[in-house]
């Protein structure tokens, strides 16, 4: 959840010479599949598309990521630039310590990623539905390390094991302090 700090008035203050925040109003967001379901329901195109979002889709996602309770529209006229900026570190963080290492180049897929296409994996996986207030990036690092460990491992090439059995190598002559 992001807490945002949005300045609702400002007073100059002589001593700093400089107009500082005078009122605050705190707004609470999820990125979640719950608000990215309602915006999806709204606007009836897939938010994860890589297409631009026009400024009218950015405020109403921001008002579906909302979950303080009766927000005066004012409050988000008020957002400015940092505020932005802050929604957008949120939306685009990792929010896991979770590393999947993929082998190999990956094929392009073709498919549109929406809210319904998130539901089936938490469905296949047996994820549950408590979930989808998760962080979004968070739910779907999950999906896919439960592909993964589902999916039978991949055999190495010859020239990756060679590889793999070179550095092994290396490793353990420079560890023992010996030439081979």
């Amino acid at each position: 959840m992001l807490k945002l700090a949005v300045t609702m008035k400002e007073a100059f203050d002589e001593k700093l010479r400089e107009f500082v925040p005078f009122e605050v109003f705190v707004l609470e967001l999820e990125h979640s599949l719950a608000s990215l379901s309602r915006w999806e329901a709204k606007f009836e195109k897939p938010f994860l598309d890589t297409k631009d979002k026009t400024n009218e889709e950015v405020l109403a996602y921001i008002k579906m990521m909302t979950i303080t309770p009766e927000v005066s529209p004012e409050v988000y006229a008020r957002l400015n630039n940092d505020n932005y900026s802050e929604i957008n570190e949120y939306i685009n963080a990792k929010m896991t310590a979770t590393t999947i290492h993929d082998r190999g180049p990956q094929r392009p897929t073709k498919e549109i990623i929406t809210a319904e296409i998130i539901y089936h994996w938490m469905i296949q996986y047996n994820i549950p539905f408590e979930c989808e207030h998760w962080h979004l990036n968070k739910l779907i690092t999950l999906v896919r390390v439960c592909n993964v460990k589902n999916t039978p491992p991949k055999k190495m090439s010859r020239g990756e094991a060679a590889r793999k059995q070179r550095e092994l190598n290396a490793q353990r002559r420079a560890s023992y302090g010996t030439r081979g």
